[in-house]
């Protein structure tokens, strides 16, 4: 089966990266067009992502809220950048030369509100959609027509080369009553319309997304019936360009599921417990949050998700890499606490922030080279370069000991790295020293031959989850959770787990994930899989995680089997048998999830129509349904997963909601898990799989700022 099926679910995180451009990236106003079909290699080699588009389609640039043109642009700019490549916008005159253009090799990726056909699938590869629209008769506002059936001398305005007209030929075959007008050269939808309006066409066709800005607030013209519905809206690219294809629909999925999880909202502990979920905001690294195979792990996560426990909260973490993404991600209200081994200061105090009780206690340590000797105080640093993140308050601390001390001590600023890469660098030889928290200083040389504590360089220091000025309660809550656990036997545990066991630390190095590295050991096959079905292969990989924890010859109590968990019934149904060979199970699993996807309308969102596919691999599809009708019941919104259906699926648990339900009792709070788990991993897996986001490499030292 080659159907492109979006899936994903689950951001950057959330998050897109506010990398500046550098200086020597192509720019747009150097541009001169060229011919070249290249695959996505070649693209980078030149520097430029060329995105084709319709003249009219600047009609979309007005001030009006709502037109899709827009939002397509920021879309597909968004992308070209995400790849390190400057977007630029070829414009032709013409509708119907798009395809011509972008075969020639005059373009790279047409972005327009274009209809996925049958006749346009032979000549070009679309994306997953960017939209599901009907296409919908414009009438004028007096016209009696409510039917087709009430056609009688109808003609219909179409512009050549476009969907609209092979609609109405569609149309007028059936109906010979309708006629045909074709309409030549670059005509837009606000220009069909307004030939309506004006009394120039009997009626027009436009797609039902720009039926709000261009119709139903325009009292000369109303809304007809639909005459096609459920049409994907898709990119095109060339046959011959695989690799930009992949890369756009896992751009995509990513996005539509990052962006569907940011909502930016400032809330205290009543909002939080009301809506179920507790936003964490952390950070990728050894002692906070990391992935462990397919594991999350880390000490500030393993404290959170059982503060999320004990109150009945699911987890959802917003990851960044940098202490001021992290205080900006909180102001915003993207997340409700930062999690992140960050140490309390007077500084980060007087900026508005507010700290919970210590739930640790550190010094600052210099770490320099194994064989390095001679430093055990302050005034050894005389004459020495100390290399830190200027955004930590190691650096605060350098600048102390640099103003009070009779020393010549140079301060090196390595702006984004984490303590973890600048002590990777002192290892390496990179870097002379840098400063750790004596937590992450014991870590990292528990495992680095080349790297040792030379001293301490300050008292002990307090690290606390960091908190907005009007949150009292969330606070009371954190400060009373670490009150009952602090020092305690769960925490003592974990603490050894993360800081102290030798052998535990060295496992959790070995297998975890980092950027540049495979995330399964089946990822090629996972990838072969999921680009034939339109998948990002990141989130087949999280959900192989959490059916087999990448076992091949898992078997479930219930008699699923392989890395993929199908039953075998399954399995025969859809053609395949031996589910203990990896490239079976995986082959099976993606087509069953294939065969789920086509059971849910086409206009639920991309990200939601994601959540439900995976729900109804877990529970059924059938209990699936019953949840979303339960949800419409309840006053939910059945076409949202997270907070509405996911809820009537917990209530299928409970008799009195079960008894009524077509498909019965189902174990909801599973169902409600499996999703939620796999999002979180699937956003954990991007974050060490793009390049731009988190796979930056620490700059060689003449790259530092003085």
């Amino acid at each position: 089966m080659t159907r492109l099926l979006p899936l994903l679910l689950l951001v950057l995180l959330g998050a897109c990266d506010n990398t500046p451009e550098p200086d020597d990236r192509p720019r747009a106003r150097d541009f001169s067009n060229y011919t070249d079909k290249g695959d996505l290699a070649d693209i980078r080699e030149r520097g430029y992502l060329r995105l084709l588009a319709p003249r009219s389609d600047l009609d979309g640039r007005l001030p009006r809220e709502g037109v899709p043109m827009e939002a397509y642009r920021e879309e597909a700019e968004d992308f070209a950048r995400s790849e390190g490549l400057t977007p630029v916008w070829v414009y032709v005159d013409n509708f119907d030369v798009l395809l011509a253009e972008l075969r020639a090799g005059r373009g790279d990726l047409v972005v327009t509100n274009l209809t996925q056909t049958r006749s346009r699938d032979q000549i070009v590869d679309f994306s997953l959609p960017v939209a599901m629209v009907d296409e919908v008769l414009v009438l004028p506002a007096d016209s009696g027509l409510e039917s087709l059936d009430d056609a009688s001398d109808l003609t219909i305005a179409a512009p050549r080369g476009t969907s609209y007209l092979e609609t109405a030929h569609e149309v007028s075959l059936e109906r010979p009553e309708i006629t045909v007008r074709r309409l030549e050269g670059g005509v837009s939808d606000r220009q069909m319309v307004r030939g309506v309006a004006t009394g120039r066409h009997d009626a027009a066709i436009i797609d039902s997304n720009m039926v709000p800005v261009l119709v139903d607030d325009n009292r000369r013209v109303r809304r007809g019936p639909v005459l096609n519905d459920n049409r994907a809206i898709a990119w095109a690219s060339r046959p011959q360009n695989p690799d930009l294809r992949r890369r756009l629909n896992e751009y995509l999925i990513s996005h539509r599921v990052l962006a569907s999880r940011s909502e930016t909202q400032k809330r205290d502990w009543s909002a939080i417990k009301e809506s179920g979920e507790l936003r964490v905001i952390t950070s990728n690294n050894p002692a906070s949050y990391f992935v462990w195979r397919g594991d999350l792990m880390g000490f500030d996560y393993e404290l959170m998700e059982r503060f999320a426990e004990r109150h009945d909260l699911q987890l959802s973490l917003v990851v960044r890499s940098t202490p001021s993404a992290m205080f900006e991600a909180l102001k915003k209200g993207r997340g409700d606490v930062i999690a992140a081994s960050l140490t309390n200061t007077e500084d980060r105090r007087q900026r508005g922030i507010r700290f919970s009780r210590r739930y640790l206690e550190v010094t600052e340590q210099l770490v320099g080279p194994a064989k390095m000797d001679g430093i055990d105080e302050e005034a050894d640093l005389d004459g020495r370069t100390v290399v830190v993140n200027p955004e930590t308050s190691y650096y605060d601390t350098l600048q102390k000991i640099q103003a009070q001390k009779d020393i010549e001590l140079t301060i090196r600023k390595a702006p984004e790295q984490t303590t973890e890469r600048l002590i990777a660098g002192v290892d390496d030889g990179r870097y002379p020293l840098t400063v750790a928290d004596s937590h992450l200083a014991g870590l990292e040389s528990s495992w680095r031959s080349g790297v040792k504590v030379l001293t301490d360089l300050s008292d002990t220091r307090d690290i606390a989850w960091a908190l907005r000025k009007a949150q009292s309660e969330l606070k009371k809550q954190l400060n009373a959770y670490i009150g009952d656990e602090y020092r305690g036997t769960f925490y003592n545990i974990t603490y050894k787990k993360y800081f102290k066991q030798t052998k535990s630390i060295r496992r959790h190095r070995e297998h975890r994930v980092e950027p540049g590295e495979a995330i399964s050991p089946f990822d090629h096959l996972v990838k072969k899989y999921a680009d034939e079905h339109g998948y990002d292969w990141r989130i087949i990989t999280a959900q192989m995680f959490q059916e087999s924890r990448f076992n091949p010859e898992a078997r479930s109590f219930a008699g699923a089997r392989g890395l993929m968990q199908l039953m075998p019934r399954t399995a025969r149904e859809l053609g395949y048998s031996n589910l203990g060979d990896p490239e079976v199970s995986i082959a099976a699993g993606v087509e069953y999830l294939d065969w789920l996807w086509d059971r849910f309308p086409g206009d639920l969102p991309l990200e939601e129509r994601i959540y439900f596919t995976l729900a109804s691999y877990n529970a059924g599809y059938n209990h699936v349904r019953d949840a979303r009708r339960l949800a419409q019941q309840q006053g939910l919104d059945p076409d949202q997963w997270f907070a509405h259906v996911e809820k009537a699926m917990l209530l299928l648990q409970k008799p009195q909601y079960f008894r009524d339900a077509r498909f019965g009792y189902v174990r909801g709070r599973e169902p409600v898990q499996y999703v939620r788990e796999i999002r979180n991993r699937y956003i954990a897996y991007l974050e060490v799989t793009e390049r731009k986001k988190l796979g930056k490499k620490a700059p060689a030292p003449d790259k530092l700022v003085d």
